[in-house]
């Protein structure tokens, strides 16, 4: 129900799922698995593929850091937004890049949950875009010597707030990658 005019259209965000964001990344190979079972399911039903990958200083560009994860493979055809800040529609070309598209709902998955794919959900619903998060394809490292909680409760905390985030005229929530149906129209079997 996105409040954005003439945006019927439901992607796929695949945001940051690079080697050195994922290096030591909470039950890595589960997440990414979910992540390749999604971009299957998306591209099977005709939906949109959108990968976002991050630059800095710690991942320059091109650098074996940079790269996303072997066993993601983005199609040549698939749109690729660069950025520097958490949120990926700061300073990056990703809302053209879905206007293009007429794309008004994003399914999102990727990492990290407590930075990136957080800022990116809200940078979403304030722009007026339906944004569901995909609750076992997004992680984060283990921040705990910084006072964050474990990886594990991060996930789990991001996942309940977001099941029940709400804004005038759009939707929120959280699904498992066996709900998301993009064939349903909304991009989720319970958006």
């Amino acid at each position: 129900m996105t409040t954005l005019v003439n945006r019927p259209n439901t992607a796929l965000l695949v945001i940051d799922v690079q080697n050195g964001v994922m290096g030591h990344a909470h039950d890595r190979d589960t997440v990414v698995a979910n992540i390749a079972t999604l971009v299957d399911k998306a591209r099977a039903a005709g939906v949109e593929v959108v990968w976002v990958q991050h630059n800095s200083d710690e991942m320059p560009r091109d650098s074996e850091s940079w790269q996303y994860v072997p066993e993601l493979v983005r199609s040549a055809a698939e749109p690729l937004v660069h950025k520097a800040y958490a949120d990926s529609f700061e300073e990056t070309d990703l809302e053209p890049v879905l206007a293009a598209r007429g794309i008004g709902r994003l399914v999102v998955a990727g990492a990290q949950t407590d930075e990136c794919v957080r800022s990116t959900l809200h940078g979403a619903i304030v722009r007026g875009y339906d944004a569901t998060l995909v609750g076992d394809a997004h992680t984060t490292e283990d921040l705990t010597p910084y006072g964050a909680p474990p990886p594990d409760k991060v996930i789990a905390h991001t996942n309940l707030y977001w099941r029940y985030h709400r804004a005038p005229g759009r939707t929120a929530g959280t699904v498992t990658t066996a709900e998301v149906d993009f064939t349903a129209g909304s991009g989720a079997g319970r958006p």
